[in-house]
This record gives C-alpha cells, sequence and structure tokens, in this order.
C-alpha cells in the first residue's frame, strides 16, 4: 500500500532568501498535479546582506521547517531533493549550513547557480501552462536575486541572474518596510533607480511575445489586487503602479490587515512590485501572467527528466 501511495510521486524543499518552501506532486501526467504546498516564512537571510554570514536564529528557525516537511513527504513520495538559491550562494558559512541541512533531511542540500535557478524557473512556469509556440520569457523575483529566462517550447535559450531582490533592496532602504509609517519619496525614488540599475541587462535580451511572473512577489501582489481571490490573474503596468501606491501610503501593520496579504511578506512587498514594474518596463511588455509553476515545479520536471534517463540507461544491453 506504501508503494502505491508513494508511486509516481515527487517533492522538492527549498530554502529561499524569504521563506522555506516545499511541494510534493504528481509526476505522472505532461503536467503535473501539486498535492501539497507549503511556505513558511523563516528568512534565512536576515542580516546577511550587512555581515555576509547566515544567523544562528535564521538558520535555526530553518532547520526546524526543513525538518518538519522532510518528516512529512518522505513515506508520500518516490524521492525528494533539497534546494538552496540565493542566500546560501552569497553566505561565507553556507557550507556549515548545508552539512546541518543533510543531517536533518536525509538528502544533500544543493545551492543552484544563479543560471539553473532562472532555467527551472522558466521549466516550472511554461510547464504549469498549456503549450505556447512563441518565445517566452520568465521573470522570478527572489528575496536574494532577480532570475529572468527567455526561449520557446520548455528549455530557455538564455538565462541570467541579478543580485537584486525584494528582501535585499528592504535591506538596503529599511523605509521600503513600513516599519515606522509611510514610505517617503525619496526612498521610493532610490528604490526605483536602483531596481533600475541592476536589471537594465534584460533590455538587451530578445523580444518577447509573452511575459510569465513566477514567486511570492508576484502571487501576493495578485492576490492582493484581486482582494484575496484565488484564480489565474494578470498583472499590467496600471495594477502595479495601484498596488505600489496603496502599499507605500500604509505601514506595516496596516499592510498586514490588507485581503490577500501574506503578512511575512508585508515589509518586503514594495520593493517587490517596483523590482517587477521594472522588469515589465525592461522587457517592453505592458501585463505579465502570473504562472501558476514555479522554481520548485521546474526543479520537479528536471527530476523527472533525470529518472527517465536513468532509468532508460539501465535498461540498455
Amino acid at each position: 500500500m506504501a508503494s502505491d501511495v508513494k508511486r509516481g510521486r515527487y517533492a522538492v524543499l527549498s530554502v529561499g532568501t524569504n521563506s522555506t518552501r516545499m511541494i510534493l506532486a504528481d509526476m505522472r501526467t505532461e503536467i503535473p498535479h501539486v498535492e501539497l504546498a507549503r511556505t513558511v516564512g523563516t528568512r534565512i537571510g536576515e542580516g546577511l546582506g550587512e555581515h555576509g554570514v547566515l544567523a544562528e536564529e535564521p538558520m535555526a528557525r530553518t532547520l526546524g521547517v526543513l525538518a518538519e516537511y522532510a518528516n512529512g513527504v518522505r513515506d508520500r513520495c518516490e524521492r525528494y531533493v533539497v534546494v538552496a538559491t540565493s542566500a546560501l550562494r552569497r553566505a561565507s558559512n553556507a557550507d556549515a549550513f548545508a552539512e546541518c541541512a543533510k543531517q536533518t533531511t536525509r538528502e544533500p542540500l544543493r545551492v543552484l547557480t544563479g543560471e539553473e535557478e532562472a532555467r527551472a524557473s522558466f521549466r516550472g512556469a511554461v510547464g504549469s501552462l498549456q503549450r505556447f509556440e512563441g518565445r517566452s520569457g520568465v521573470v522570478d523575483i527572489g528575496g536574494g536575486s532577480t532570475e529572468y529566462a527567455v526561449g520557446t517550447g520548455s528549455e530557455p535559450t538564455s538565462t541570467h541572474s541579478y543580485e537584486v531582490g525584494a528582501v535585499r533592496l528592504t535591506e538596503q532602504l529599511p523605509p521600503l518596510s513600513g516599519r515606522h509609517g509611510a514610505v517617503d519619496g525619496q526612498s521610493l525614488a532610490d528604490a526605483v533607480r536602483i531596481a533600475a540599475e541592476k536589471l537594465a541587462p534584460m533590455k538587451e535580451e530578445p523580444p518577447v511575445a509573452r511575459l510569465l511572473f513566477v514567486g511570492g512577489s508576484a502571487t501576493t501582489t495578485a492576490a492582493i489586487a484581486d482582494g484575496g481571490a484565488a484564480r489565474v490573474p494578470e498583472l499590467t503596468r496600471t495594477i502595479l503602479a495601484r498596488s505600489l501606491e496603496r502599499l507605500c501610503a500604509l505601514d506595516l501593520e496596516q499592510r498586514k490587515l490588507i485581503s490577500g496579504m501574506r503578512p511575512q511578506r508585508a515589509d518586503i512587498l514594495p520593493a517587490g512590485v517596483i523590482l517587477l514594474a521594472t522588469a515589465m518596463e525592461m522587457v517592453g511588455q505592458r501585463s505579465a501572467l502570473v504562472a501558476p509553476g514555479d522554481v520548485l515545479l521546474g526543479i520537479l520536471l528536471q527530476e523527472r527528466e533525470r529518472e527517465s534517463v536513468d532509468s532508460g540507461a539501465e535498461e540498455k544491453p
């Protein structure tokens, strides 16, 4: 019975700068069916920009969530993988954390490069939607970095990672967090300028027929724009501008009360919206679809392909 429950099901546990996530999906259909998804705002990158090391408390709470996830999926899937993104790429004590994560989850922790993250985000985004013949661009606004991938079909032809994310931009300009009231005009202008400088290389990429957004900044912005409604939305420049104006006029506690807001994201969402709007401008699009699949689904699709290749190799005489 246990094997029937596990057959065809894969899971991925992911440590991001802002949150620790997990999805478990049935991989037996072309578009995988996500059966379980969880996100906890562990903020492992807290203070990383200032000190260059992962602090003890953020590491401890992240390891606690990883343990919970691993215990929850171990008997429900054929295989699971553990990955990490921007914060672990930058931290001087990343190896020590990775060893602790391996002991906690019983699986090695793989730190994705920025390009690997962009590729997986592309795979997850386009793999969660119906087949599209034109060129797609996929933007993933993370906590510590922003990834952009361009391509046709299911594989990107160009992948890039830029050293700016919602957490890092907020730490660079603390008034964006709303902890001390509404955001002042100078901080907002500085944030827009920094975002434009960091994402300017996106303008050099090939034009796209379709722009897709993935990541917490996009999904949360869509949720508050929809009043908390659950649907696959389209974000426009107008929606982003109105959302940013609304967020910047409120302090942190007021933001947390907005319908559709994830409270752990309320402090970094203005920075996330700025990055979304800037990316849209750099790509030359006036709207973007928020894809249901993201980097985690992309990793599972890659694992399915790897398993298929390995199985084929074993069957050869």
